[in-house]
């Protein structure tokens, strides 16, 4: 089987926003593929160095792998690993950096997103590698596919470039990652104006409570233009119809309340009520699962650390491939330093 590579930055929790855009994906895709999952913690530092945000990674890795057991990641079929526990990543992401030029970065909008996202006036050093880093992610699996939206797309082509520029000047170690261009889609917050997010406060976590999930649903933005329940209102991006399209299995409940809506013979109240029991009923088996995962924290610690070990060993694998192709092996061998016990090195 092909290997593939995706991953996420460790914020905590996940949402509904999660699973439309890749979750759901994740479990279809680990049947097809050799699907390695990374938690990239290193990833944070571009836009939170702090020790503070260092800090809190350890249990937001907690909550995402509960949540990746909870929809259906399957561990036995997929490999989930702490980015910065292999430490090949950095050796292999500075060996990138130096066939890559700054303006060829600078030219990626991303970066420019990510700064102004984040409020800040300029950019580090870090934040200018990040898609370099990206690539190393890539590469240090030698991961033949990679799922991107198509506002990704720029950072598999960077990766394919560096592919190309390593095989050509030291010989064929990597294969050239081919990106899966999905349409991923966003799933619009509960405030019906910007993309869901956990830091904008207009999100439903996949670990809500019954009651949590009816309160934020009954708070959610609907319709502006429709003041009374007599009135004919819209259900095209109107949040309320959009979250009962993807998560609502009762589809002539569905079919029946847009009809009703259009034509003003039903409140929202009703609308909301029926969409909080239908993503309560989707949620139901994904918390139930997660409390299982939950009540055994050992196993969750075992997950990522057979995980992380896993890739590791394939990790040494890659870099043993690149430093002999480079030239570095017979380099050390030369000077005596292949018994060192300092350095990694795979003797000949």
């Amino acid at each position: 089987m092909k290997r593939l590579l995706t991953g996420d930055r460790p914020t905590g929790k996940l949402h509904l926003g999660h699973w439309v855009g890749s979750l759901q994906n994740r479990v279809q895709l680990q049947k097809h593929y050799e699907c390695i999952f990374l938690i990239a913690d290193l990833h944070t530092l571009t836009t939170r160095p702090s020790r503070n945000d260092i800090d809190a990674i350890a249990e937001h890795t907690r909550e995402m792998i509960l949540d990746y057991l909870a929809c259906g990641i399957d561990p036995a079929r997929s490999t989930i690993y702490l980015q910065s526990a292999v430490a090949e990543t950095y050796e292999l992401d500075l060996i990138l950096e130096m066939l890559v030029t700054v303006p060829r970065l600078q030219r990626l909008p991303s970066l420019k997103e990510m700064r102004d996202a984040a409020g800040l006036k300029e950019m580090s050093l870090g934040l200018l590698g990040y898609p370099v880093l990206q690539s190393a992610d890539i590469l240090l699996p030698r991961a033949s596919v990679v799922p991107v939206g198509k506002d990704n797309e720029a950072h598999v082509e960077l990766a394919r470039y560096l592919v190309k520029q390593f095989n050509s000047l030291y010989g064929e170690v990597f294969p050239l990652p081919q990106p899966i261009i999905g349409d991923i889609p966003t799933l619009v917050g509960t405030d019906g104006a910007h993309k869901m997010s956990k830091s904008l406060n207009n999100a439903i976590m996949l670990s809500d409570d019954a009651a949590t999930v009816e309160q934020r649903v009954m708070g959610m933005y609907t319709d502006p233009n429709r003041t009374r329940a007599d009135i004919p209102g819209k259900i095209e991006g109107n949040p309320l119809f959009i979250y009962h399209r993807l998560f609502n299995n009762n589809l002539v409940e569905v079919e029946e309340l847009s009809m009703r809506y259009q034509q003003g013979r039903v409140g929202d109240v009703e609308v909301k009520k029926k969409l909080a029991a239908a993503l309560n009923r989707f949620l139901a088996p994904l918390q139930e699962r997660r409390a299982h995962f939950a009540a055994r924290p050992d196993y969750v610690v075992q997950v990522l650390s057979e995980g992380t070990e896993r890739m590791r060993r394939v990790a040494r694998e890659t870099l043993e491939q690149t430093r002999q192709a480079m030239g570095f092996t017979r380099l050390w061998q030369g000077f005596s330093l292949s018994a060192s016990p300092n350095l990694p090195i795979a003797k000949s």
